[in-house]
């Protein structure tokens, strides 16, 4: 018994520390982006959560040269179809109507277009306040991140932005 009373203590506060590490606040995500079929588009999409708002870092290459692309969260982290459709449509929970990121009511994961460079090139950062990484508004872990093959024109039902040329799973950051 004398024994067995240590050893408990010792189980409680391993498994009480285990979960407090696994309780921090996650502020940090991202997304690997792969080509879907046929496809050159990669690259790597950052989040990070500040308060209220989340800012987007995306660096991707293999993009149409001199082209914009849309950008967009979508609602599965699912990418095991050659075409990226397994993601799904635009992340949508609050059933908004499809917009660019200047309108105040649209799909939670309308992200607007990347510009390529001439090397097929794009640099891309937007701070939105409608997701969250892990928090109550709109939480994005575990959703797919989709680069399109056209313009996002802003129309309805998805803006017309073409077939899916990259494909990630938004995850959990190593926070260093």
């Amino acid at each position: 018994m004398k024994t067995l009373v240590p050893l408990t203590a010792s189980i409680i506060c391993s498994v009480l520390t285990l979960h407090s590490a696994e309780t921090t606040e996650v502020t940090k995500a991202l997304a690997v982006l792969h080509p879907t079929a046929g496809q050159q588009c990669h690259g790597v999409v950052r989040f990070t959560q500040d308060a209220e708002s989340v800012k987007v870092v995306a660096d991707l290459e293999g993009l149409t040269p001199g082209q914009k692309h849309a950008f967009h969260i979508h609602q599965y982290g699912d990418c095991s179809a050659p075409d990226g459709m397994s993601a799904g449509g635009h992340y949508n929970p609050e059933g908004h109507q499809h917009g660019l990121p200047d309108g105040e009511n649209r799909h939670a994961g309308d992200l607007g277009n990347v510009q390529a460079d001439e090397q097929g090139k794009a640099h891309y950062e937007i701070t939105v306040t409608n997701v969250s990484i892990m928090g109550p508004k709109n939480p994005i872990i575990g959703r797919g991140v989709i680069v399109h093959a056209k313009v996002d024109d802003g129309s309805q039902p998805v803006g017309n932005a073409g077939g899916r040329i990259a494909c990630g799973v938004i995850g959990v950051a190593n926070p260093k």
